[in-house]
């Protein structure tokens, strides 16, 4: 099966930054979250995949086609929005789509219309004057409308209140269905990665520190509180631990290793309760595991 993506040793360089070297694999019909801090190379990853800047090393492969600025074939294989939705701000929304379209030479006018009314952008309006949920929209739409394989959403709903985000995300579930697309999505707003994503892929300061399932995560990471009069400061997987006299609550990345550990201390009261994907990332981003 041919790739979504695929980025090999991917590397850029700025004057107090170094995004890489960046391995990643993406498969249709997945879709991954990137996740990370302010100011970790997310937007730089996302930029060296669609051609905005040059990597100085690496390859990106779209589909099994490297993109190569000088045969952008691959581009119509690529739909991409972000969190600055840069459009002719005189033009109305519809004069900006009409322009966008003439690139796609399979831009789905069909699709076009039932997005525009779906979303209930006022379409005639000049975009200067489109709210900021219907830009967002505006550029979602123009990412979609020619059916691309891959669509790389860089932080595309940031700013927007939750009824815009919900349908937001409602769209790019139905664009997920058929299996055969995939999405790469980076976002701040970490309830939207744990509703949409399969796979999270967590970077930090220019590198990839873990790439793993959403399932695995939810099934490994637990809170876990016990009894045991003595003082021990670590415990086997944990990347949290707070003590209060003889009682202790432990956040772990692998709670039956910790479990284990604890049984044979003859730890009391052992519980464990689960995590929400939130939970997990904000822990995964403060311990830089």
């Amino acid at each position: 099966m041919t790739h979504a993506f695929e980025i090999e040793r991917l590397e850029k360089t700025f004057s107090e930054f170094k995004l890489g070297p960046i391995d990643l694999i993406l498969e249709p019909g997945t879709v991954l979250g990137y996740v990370g801090p302010n100011g970790s190379g997310k937007t730089t990853t996302m930029q060296c995949m669609t051609g905005l800047i040059r990597a100085e090393s690496g390859t990106v492969k779209i589909f099994g086609k490297e993109n190569d600025p000088n045969n952008p074939e691959w581009k119509f294989d690529v739909g991409y929005a972000g969190d600055k939705r840069v459009f002719y701000e005189n033009w109305s929304g519809e004069k900006n789509l009409n322009f966008q379209k003439q690139f796609y030479p399979d831009w789905d006018v069909q699709l076009e219309k039932e997005l525009i009314k779906r979303f209930e952008i006022p379409i005639k309006k000049k975009a200067k004057r489109l709210s900021s949920g219907n830009r967002a929209k505006l550029s979602l739409i123009g990412a979609l409308a020619h059916r691309p394989k891959l669509l790389i959403l860089d932080e595309p709903t940031s700013g927007l209140d939750p009824v815009v985000r919900t349908e937001f995300l409602d769209v790019l579930f139905e664009v997920i269905e058929s299996g055969e697309r995939a999405i790469f999505y980076s976002t701040h707003i970490l309830s939207d990665i744990s509703r949409i994503a399969d796979e999270l892929a967590f970077l930090n300061n220019g590198v990839i520190t873990l790439k793993t399932s959403k399932e695995d995560l939810t099934e490994n990471w637990r809170r876990i509180s016990f009894k045991l009069p003595q003082e021990i400061s670590e415990f086997p997987a944990a990347v949290a631990v707070e003590r209060e006299a003889s009682n202790y609550r432990i956040i772990s990345r692998n709670y039956q290793k910790t479990i284990d550990a604890l049984k044979r201390l003859d730890a009391e009261n052992i519980r464990a309760a689960r995590m929400s994907i939130d939970e997990i990332a904000v822990q995964i981003l403060k311990n830089k595991n």
